[in-house]
C-alpha cells in the first residue's frame, strides 16, 4: 500500500472538508465564548452548529439549503417542546411515541430526509430530561437556535466562495475508486491468481462505484452552476464526470476468458508486463483524483505510449518465436486484450486531455445529453407517499416501528433508579446512532459502536493523565472533532473512537475532574443500548435481505435484457444515439450493484436467515457476466464497423428467448414454449470458416515479422462470436439457477 498516496487522498476528501467545517464552525464560537468566561452558559449555541452541521450531506446547493433550514426551525421546535414536557411522564412517552415514528418514516422522501430525521431524534434526546435547558427554557433555547443558524451562514458563505469545491472533490472520488476497479483488474495477469476471489473484489467495488456515482450524479447535474453555467470551469468539471463513466465502461467490458490466458500466457513475461502496466494507470488515475480532490494542479508521471510500446514490443517478440496455425486463435485473444488495455488507455488520455487543456481554449466543450435522464429516482415531498408506507409491506414503515421501540424502551430503563445512570440521553442517541434499516447493517455498527467507545474513553484518560496544558487539550479536541466528522461514513470504528475522546475533553472542560463518571456513564449506556438495539432488531418486525432477493434478480433481469436487445439492434442498422447506450448501461449496472449489495448484506444476517446464500452468489456472478459481456459487444456496436459474417439476428432471439425464459420463472409466468424452442436456434455465422481458412494460409506461408499492431476484422469477428457464445452458455447456467433457486423456495413454502 501506498501511504503516502492513502494519505493525500483522505487529507484532500469531501470527507475531511467536511469535518473541518463542522469543527471550526463549533470551536472558533467556543473559543470566543470561553475567552469571555460565559462558555457554560452558552455551552447550547455549539451543541446547536454540531447538529445542524450533521445534516449537511453531499448534494446540489438547493437541497443542502433547503434541509439545513429545515433542520433549523425543527431542532429549535423540537428542542422547546422537549423542555416544556419534561415534567409531565405521560408526555414523555407520548412525545417518544409521536416525534420516533414521524422521524423515522421521513426516511421514505431518501437518505437526506432520513438523516435528517435522526440528528432530530438525536435533539429530541438530548433536551428529553431538560437538563440542558435549566428554568429558563426560552433563553436556552434561543441560544440552541443561534448555534443552528450559525452554522446555515457558514454553510452559505463557504458554498458563495468555493461554489464547486463539493463537486470537485466527489468527481475526485469517483476516479480514486475507479482506479482501485483497475487494480483489482490488474490481480488478473497475476500468476495463479483467485479467480473467485477477484470476481467477488469486482463486484464489491461494483457497489462502491454504483453509490458514490449516484451521489455525484445527482450533485453535478442538478447544481445549476454546473449544468447550466456557462463557465469553463463547469463545463470541463461535467466532461471529467462524464468520461468517468466512459472509463468505468471501458474497465467492464475489458471482460477477457482469463483462465485461458493465463493457461496460454502464464509462464511469459507478457502477463507480468501488464499487471505493472495497469498498476503504473491505476496510480496515474489516482493522481489524477487527488488532484480533482484538491484543486491542485496535475502533472503525469509516465507516457502511456513508451510504456504500451514495451508491451507490444514482448507480445511480438513472444509472437516471432510461437506462432504458427496452432497458436493463432491464442494470439488472436491477446491481440483483443492488448486492444482493450489499448482503449482504457486512450480513455485515461483523453481524460488528462480534457482536464489539464488551457481553460481559455476549451469554450465550446459540451456533452450534448439531456442530463434529466440520468439522475436517480426520488420521491415527491407530499403526504400521499408518506401515507402510502403506512403499511406492514413497507421496510420503512417496519423500520419505523422498530426505532420507536427500542427508544421507548431505551428511556424506560434510563429511569431505573437503581442503574444511576447520570447521563441517561445516551442511551437514546446510542440506539439513534446505530439502528438502521437493515439487520445487518445494525449488527455491524452495534459491535463498532461499542469497541470505539472503550478503546475511545481509555485514549482520553491516558490524555487528561498525562496532558495538563489546556492549549494542548483543546488542539487534541479539535483534532479529534475533525477526524470523528470525517470518518463518520467511512470508518464508523474510528469515527466513535475519535468521538468520545472529543466527549470526554468537552466535558472535562465544562466540568474537570469528572472523567470517571463520564466513563462509567459511557460504557454502561452504550451496553444498555447495544442490547436493546440488538432484540429489537432481530425480533420487531425484522426485514431479512432474503426476502428482497427476488425483486432485485427480477429488476436486474429486466434491465440486462433491455440493455443486450438494444446493443443487438444497433447491430441490426437501428439508430441508437450516444445517450441510449449511456441510459441503458446506467440501469443495468445500478440494478446489478442493488443486487450485489444486497447478497452481502444478506451474509452477515442470521445463519438461519440465509436462504440459498450459494445460489444468490450464483446468480449476482452470472448477472455480472452478462452485463460486462454485453458492455463489450457494445464496444463493436458503437465501432461504425461492418460485420456481415455474424448472424446477428437469429443471436438476437436465441439469447433473447433464454432470457426471457429466466425473466418469466423470475416473474411466475407461465413459460413460453416459442422461447424454448427459439433458445436452440443455431445461428448462420461464417466465422469458423473463415478461421480455417486462415490457418491453412499460415501453413502454407511464412510468420511475418511486421510490428504493425492492429486487430484484424478476422480477430473482431472472431470476439464478437466468442462473446455471443459466453452470454448464451451464461444466460442458460443463470436461468438453471433459478430453477433451482424456485424448487426450493416452493419447497419451503409447502413446509
Amino acid at each position: 500500500m501506498n501511504y503516502s498516496s492513502e494519505l493525500k487522498k483522505f487529507l484532500t476528501s469531501q470527507y475531511i472538508y467536511s469535518g473541518a467545517r463542522i469543527a471550526l464552525a463549533i470551536v472558533v464560537p467556543s473559543i470566543i465564548l470561553a475567552h469571555f468566561g460565559v462558555l457554560k452558559e452558552y455551552f447550547l449555541f455549539p451543541l446547536g452548529t454540531s447538529f445542524v452541521g450533521l445534516t449537511d450531506q453531499p448534494g446540489p446547493f438547493i437541497r443542502r439549503r433547503n434541509t439545513l433550514l429545515l433542520s433549523v426551525f425543527s431542532f429549535f421546535l423540537i428542542a422547546v417542546i422537549a423542555s416544556l414536557l419534561k415534567d409531565f411522564p405521560v408526555a414523555v412517552y407520548f412525545e417518544v411515541i409521536l416525534f420516533g415514528f414521524f422521524l423515522s418514516m421521513v426516511g421514505v422522501y431518501g437518505s437526506r430526509l432520513a438523516t435528517f430525521g435522526s440528528i432530530a431524534l438525536v435533539v429530541l434526546s438530548i433536551f428529553i430530561d431538560g437538563h440542558l435547558t435549566g428554568d429558563n427554557i426560552l433563553k436556552s433555547s434561543f441560544i440552541f437556535f443561534l448555534g443552528c443558524l450559525w452554522f446555515f451562514l457558514v454553510f452559505l458563505v463557504v458554498s458563495k466562495l468555493q461554489p464547486y469545491k463539493l463537486a470537485s472533490q466527489m468527481v475526485g472520488e469517483n476516479y480514486l475508486e475507479l482506479a482501485d476497479y483497475l487494480r483489482i483488474k490488474a490481480g488478473y495477469y497475476t500468476k495463479n491468481p483467485d479467480f473467485e476471489a477477484l470476481l467477488d473484489a469486482l463486484i464489491s467495488q461494483q457497489i462502491k462505484i454504483k453509490n458514490h456515482q449516484e451521489d455525484t450524479r445527482e450533485m453535478v447535474f442538478k447544481t445549476r452552476t454546473i449544468v447550466n453555467e456557462s463557465t469553463t470551469q463547469s463545463r470541463i468539471l461535467m466532461l471529467v464526470f462524464l468520461n468517468s463513466f466512459d472509463l468505468f465502461d471501458k474497465l467492464l467490458t475489458s471482460e477477457n476468458d482469463y483462465k485461458r490466458i493465463n493457461v496460454v500466457f502464464g509462464n511469459s513475461s507478457l502477463l507480468q508486463k501488464i499487471h505493472d502496466y495497469l498498476l503504473q494507470m491505476a496510480d496515474e488515475v489516482s493522481t489524477l483524483g487527488i488532484s480533482l480532490q484538491s484543486g491542485l494542479p496535475f502533472r503525469q508521471s509516465i507516457n502511456f505510449d513508451d510504456e504500451l510500446k514495451l508491451i507490444y514490443d514482448e507480445f511480438f517478440e513472444h509472437r516471432s518465436h510461437r506462432f504458427s496455425s496452432e497458436t493463432l486463435e491464442d494470439f488472436m485473444m491477446m491481440r483483443q486484450l492488448l486492444m482493450r488495455v489499448t482503449e482504457i488507455t486512450d480513455e485515461v488520455k483523453t481524460i488528462v486531455t480534457v482536464y489539464t487543456q488551457d481553460k481559455k481554449l476549451a469554450k465550446s466543450l459540451s456533452s450534448g445529453l439531456d442530463y434529466s435522464q440520468f439522475l436517480p429516482k426520488e420521491e415527491k415531498i407530499n403526504l400521499q407517499v408518506f401515507f402510502s408506507n403506512f403499511s406492514l409491506h413497507s421496510a420503512h414503515f417496519r423500520h419505523a416501528i422498530r426505532v420507536t421501540t427500542a427508544l421507548l424502551i431505551g428511556y424506560i430503563v434510563s429511569r431505573f433508579p437503581i442503574l444511576g445512570i447520570g447521563h441517561s440521553y445516551w442511551i437514546l442517541i446510542t440506539i439513534i446512532a446505530i439502528f438502521k434499516p437493515a439487520y445487518a447493517t445494525t449488527k455491524h455498527r452495534n459491535l463498532l459502536r461499542l469497541f470505539g467507545t472503550i478503546a475511545g474513553g481509555f485514549v482520553a484518560y491516558i490524555i487528561l493523565y498525562f496532558v495538563s496544558d489546556p492549549r494542548a487539550i483543546l488542539f487534541i479536541l479539535l483534532m479529534s472533532m475533525i477526524l470523528c466528522f470525517s470518518l463518520l461514513k467511512s470508518k464508523y470504528f474510528w469515527a466513535v473512537l475519535f468521538m468520545t475522546i472529543y466527549i470526554f475533553l468537552s466535558f472535562n472542560f465544562l466540568k474537570p475532574g469528572n472523567v470517571n463518571v463520564i466513563f462509567k456513564d459511557r460504557i454502561l449506556d452504550t451496553l444498555i443500548a447495544g442490547v436493546v438495539t440488538f432484540l429489537v432488531a432481530y425480533f420487531i418486525l425484522p426485514v431479512w435481505e432474503h426476502t428482497q432477493n427476488l425483486d432485485l434478480m427480477r429488476k436486474s433481469s429486466k434491465s440486462n435484457l433491455a440493455y443486450f436487445r438494444k446493443i443487438m439492434d444497433h447491430f441490426g442498422k437501428k439508430n441508437l444515439t450516444d445517450q441510449d447506450f449511456r441510459f441503458y448501461r446506467k440501469n443495468a449496472i445500478i440494478d446489478l450493484a442493488n443486487l450485489s449489495d444486497n447478497f452481502q448484506r444478506m451474509i452477515s444476517d442470521p445463519k438461519n436467515r440465509q436462504r440459498k446464500l450459494e445460489t444468490i452468489h450464483q446468480f449476482v456472478t452470472t448477472t455480472h457476466l452478462i452485463t460486462a459481456y454485453t458492455a463489450s459487444l457494445a464496444q463493436y456496436s458503437k465501432s461504425g464497423h461492418e460485420f456481415p459474417e455474424i448472424d446477428f439476428q437469429n443471436w438476437k432471439i436465441k439469447i433473447s428467448a433464454e432470457l426471457l425464459r429466466t425473466s418469466a420463472l423470475l416473474f411466475q409466468k407461465d413459460l413460453n414454449e416459442q422461447h424454448q424452442s427459439d433458445s436452440k436456434i443455431n445461428p448462420d455465422d461464417q466465422v469458423l470458416d473463415l478461421l480455417e481458412k486462415r490457418k491453412a494460409e499460415l501453413e502454407n506461408q511464412a510468420v511475418s515479422q511486421e510490428r504493425i499492431f492492429r486487430v484484424s476484422h478476422l480477430t473482431e469477428i472472431k470476439n464478437i462470436r466468442e462473446l455471443l457464445e459466453l452470454i448464451y452458455d451464461v444466460a442458460k447456467d443463470q436461468r438453471k439457477i433459478i430453477e433451482q433457486y424456485l424448487t426450493y423456495q416452493s419447497t419451503s413454502a409447502r413446509q
